[in-house]
C-alpha cells in the first residue's frame, strides 16, 4: 500500500473528523480539530494515499520536554498494514531528539494498540478505572522514557 505522512491541514479535516467518529467513543468535534491545527504545542500528521485520501492520522501534544500521544487512528480497511507503526515511529523519532518521555492512555481491551506500544518500548505504568465510563472500560497508562533505552525492555 502506497502512502505518505504529511502535516495535517484544513483539507484533511472532514475525513479526519469522520474517521474519528467511527473509531473513538469520545470523538473530537470538527471545531476541536480545526483549533488543533493552530495549536503550536500539537503535531498532527496524516497518512494519505496517492489521491490524497486519509488512511490514518496521529496527534502528539508537547509541553516542554513531555509528550502525550493523544491519538493514532487508521481506517479499518487499512489496519494491519504498517500505517500506525509509521505514524508512531515519526513521533518516536521526534521524542528521541526532543523529549524526556511520551505518555498515552489506551483502552484496556485494545490489544492491537497495546501490542504496538509495547513493541515500541512503551510500558504500562498505571490504570484509570472506568475512564471510558460510557462503555465501562479502564484506560491503561503507558509511557516510553527516552535516554533510558533499557528502562522498559
Amino acid at each position: 500500500m502506497d502512502y505518505q505522512l504529511v502535516p495535517m491541514d484544513k483539507s484533511h479535516l472532514k475525513e479526519v473528523a469522520e474517521l474519528d467518529k467511527k473509531l473513538f467513543t469520545r470523538p473530537w468535534s470538527a471545531d476541536s480539530w480545526e483549533s488543533e491545527l493552530y495549536n503550536d504545542t500539537v503535531s498532527l500528521v496524516v497518512a494519505e494515499d496517492e489521491d490524497g485520501k486519509v488512511l490514518g492520522y496521529g496527534v502528539l501534544g508537547v509541553i516542554l520536554d513531555e509528550g502525550c500521544l493523544e491519538k493514532i487512528a487508521v481506517r479499518p480497511d487499512c489496519q494491519r498494514k504498517g500505517i500506525a507503526q509509521t505514524i508512531l515511529s515519526s513521533f518516536l523519532r521526534y521524542g528521541e531528539e526532543h523529549l524526556a518521555y511520551i505518555g498515552l492512555e489506551v483502552r484496556d481491551d485494545n490489544s492491537p494498540a497495546i501490542a504496538l506500544y509495547e513493541k515500541n518500548g512503551f510500558a504500562a505504568v498505571g490504570r484509570r478505572k472506568n475512564y471510558y465510563s460510557e462503555i465501562h472500560r479502564d484506560a491503561i497508562l503507558m509511557e516510553r522514557i527516552f535516554g533510558k533505552e533499557t528502562a522498559h525492555e
